[in-house]
């Protein structure tokens, strides 16, 4: 099982009600036991480390340490139950724009058992602002680069693409669907979600969840910007792996309330979003 999930944290710090946060997390996480999970917005630093504290022992964890971090900032991190091999990573400052805040890619070669094998496993975190498409287009190239060369060096069977892209399905930065190209390349990757649910909404990012709602007021409607990718092989004609099932989770509330805030269980509703992949 593979897991996506933003941790909301804002300037290097804890938002919302952590302590309740934290419990309903590490419980949901415990009951899952995702084998891979992308993190995105995770904490480390001081001593610290929010992937460790949330999945507990077990794994191996790796973060981004190129770009915007090491100073109370955050970006992309993996958690694996199986060992990792190489690890690389792709600055996404790639604009003078872009020099607000942590973007970057990172790629894990994970060595899972049979049947499944060796995968290359990437958390894709481009930048979030509204107006910043272009930004994310060449974000998206970039990324995708970077996979195409480690496959022609590791010969991973599989690849697997995750994370908060802050766009739409429709956008042109979600290259990774094999609908379009950009800057001369092009890639296809099964969405996991379009698969397994093709006439279910996945509303990733909503006003419904009051740390979003409190730091977006004007968003208006629910959208999709979390994503699970299956990279396709032209023999096969799909995904190299069995999409199973794809299911949000931590999106229902927990009952009880902090402060003003109701307290919420599971991703979206506490300020996070998290998709899983069965396969």
């Amino acid at each position: 099982m593979s897991a996506t999930y933003d941790c909301h944290t804002d300037g290097g710090k804890l938002q919302g009600a952590w302590d309740e946060r934290r419990a309903a997390l590490t419980e949901g996480l415990d009951t899952l036991q995702p084998d891979v999970v992308a993190f995105q917005e995770a904490i480390t630093g001081d001593g610290y480390d929010q992937v460790a504290d949330l999945l507990g022992p077990g794994y191996h964890a790796v973060h981004q340490s190129v770009g915007l971090v090491g100073d109370g900032n955050h970006g992309a991190s993996i958690a694996s139950r199986w060992p990792l091999g190489e690890v690389r990573e792709a600055d996404l400052h790639l604009t003078p724009r872009t020099a607000d805040y942590p973007r970057g890619t990172l790629a894990a070669e994970v060595l899972a058992p049979e049947p499944i094998g060796p995968l290359l496993f990437v958390a894709h975190g481009p930048s979030h602002q509204l107006g910043y498409e272009f930004e994310r287009e060449r974000q998206s190239v970039t990324a995708a680069r970077l996979i195409e060369e480690l496959l022609d060096r590791r010969g991973a069977r599989h690849v697997v693409v995750a994370g908060d892209l802050n766009a739409d399905p429709d956008a042109d930065s979600v290259v990774w669907r094999g609908r379009r190209s950009l800057e001369g390349a092009s890639v296809c990757y099964q969405d996991t979600w379009e698969r397994a649910r093709p006439d279910d909404p996945d509303h990733t990012f909503t006003p419904r969840n009051p740390l979003v709602s409190e730091n977006k007021p004007a968003l208006d409607r629910d959208r999709r910007i979390d994503y699970i990718f299956v990279r396709c092989d032209d023999f096969l004609y799909g995904p190299t792996l069995d999409v199973r099932a794809c299911t949000l989770a931590f999106d229902e509330p927990v009952g009880g309330r902090v402060g003003k805030r109701p307290l919420r269980r599971r991703c979206r509703a506490l300020g996070s979003r998290c998709l899983l992949l069965s396969g």
